[in-house]
């Protein structure tokens, strides 16, 4: 189906260099998607595999410790996106206090997403709904401290924005001037409130991204919010009951497909390409977190079974066990603290988990020594290391 433009250009030649800025229609697209065969198979496969997913949060005996770390993986990749050289290990090491080996900003980003993550579905979970202000307060927590002083966290942009280049007239996208952002926005939140009419959940969060990437409503950050716009969404509407998929690994894979993506959309109204693409990153995405999940159910079983058979000691190693499952890496102080148990407890605990080959230290000091839930931190790693 050959779409016209997804909407309108308005051209800005006062005072400068002339450009045009892309103002979106309203969704839905207009003429409708046309759902062929082979695109609705692969819908239906990307809710098959988050069915599958949300089903694991019942096998979880703490869904708080995996989700821990896995909301931390996301957080890592997504700031990747936006070039931050921070690792999943250097965010453990400053939660544990300690020195990182990425640049403490980066690491402190990172941090934030994570921060603001978990603030969104915080609000949700207390009947919040998924709006406007809601992410307003996201942003916030986004850039609270951030040292851009120009970001203006929490509030929607006043000025004009680009993508790529230098300045609008050579910029490779340019979103809508700051006058019609407010109206682009109240369009998209009754969307996102199923009006003018309902949409599946799924073709609802596919939809919604690229409409938020195309406004473009903050001065910085609007892909990690747009990314963190995808798990929200269904969370609120009742696809998922924790934020476990997260497709910012896939979309750092395939970098360059997803930015040509959201471009046709806007200049061809290609959106069956996108939704296409999308689907796809949803069923990789949410089937590599069940892998992910069930090879680590299964490790830590193993290694739980392994340390009851110390005797004595078995109590109070798997106390921190289990502390390692929240923060796989980190100091025997951290670990004391999640476990409420003595330092002298605790280092017996860990001399007997190292003997097992749970736990590797990664430090050779006397105080402030830092360890590894080995295995555990393997499987969370794998997908992290990407060409540039």
């Amino acid at each position: 189906m050959r779409r016209s433009l997804q909407g309108q250009y308005i051209h800005n030649a006062g005072g400068g260099e002339p450009f045009k800025a892309f103002v979106p229609a309203p969704l839905p697209p207009h003429p409708p998607v046309e759902w062929t065969p082979p695109l609705r198979a692969r819908f239906d496969a990307a809710l098959v595999a988050l069915g599958r997913l949300d089903a694991v949060t019942e096998l979880l005996p703490d869904t708080g410790l995996l989700l821990s770390s896995f909301v931390r993986k996301e957080a890592v990749l997504s700031s990747m996106i936006e070039g931050t050289k921070s690792t999943l290990a250097d965010l453990f090491l400053v939660e544990t206090d300690e020195t990182p080996t990425a640049p403490l900003h980066d690491v402190r980003e990172v941090r934030r997403h994570v921060a603001a993550l978990e603030h969104g579905f915080k609000r949700l979970r207390g009947g919040f709904p998924l709006s406007l202000r809601l992410l307003r307060e996201i942003h916030a927590v986004l850039f609270k401290a951030s040292r851009n002083r120009s970001v203006t966290p929490g509030e929607f942009r006043r000025s004009q924005v680009w993508v790529g280049g230098t300045r609008p007239g050579n910029a490779v996208f340019v979103p809508p001037p700051a006058g019609a952002v407010p109206d682009c926005l109240s369009s998209l939140e009754r969307f996102l409130n199923d009006l003018p009419e309902p949409h599946s959940p799924l073709v609802k969060a596919a939809l919604v991204h690229v409409q938020f990437e195309t406004i473009h409503p903050f001065l910085d950050g609007n892909g990690r919010v747009g990314r963190l716009l995808i798990p929200l969404q269904l969370a609120a509407d009742g696809v998922l009951r924790e934020p476990l998929l997260f497709v910012s690994l896939h979309f750092k894979q395939h970098r360059q497909t997803y930015y040509e993506l959201l471009n046709r959309v806007r200049t061809e109204g290609d959106w069956e390409s996108w939704l296409e693409f999308f689907s796809v990153a949803v069923a990789e995405s949410a089937t590599a977190a069940v892998n992910a999940a069930r090879r680590l159910l299964k490790l830590t079983a193993r290694d739980a079974a392994s340390i009851a058979g110390l005797g004595r000691p078995a109590p109070s190693a798997l106390l921190i066990h289990r502390a390692l499952q929240r923060h796989p890496i980190a100091t025997a102080e951290k670990l004391g603290a999640l476990a409420h148990l003595t330092p002298a407890t605790v280092n017996r605990a860990l001399v007997h988990l190292e003997r097992l080959g749970i736990v590797s230290e990664l430090t050779a000091k006397q105080r402030g020594r830092v360890f590894s839930y080995v295995q555990y931190t393997r499987i969370l790693n794998e997908g992290m290391a990407l060409p540039r």
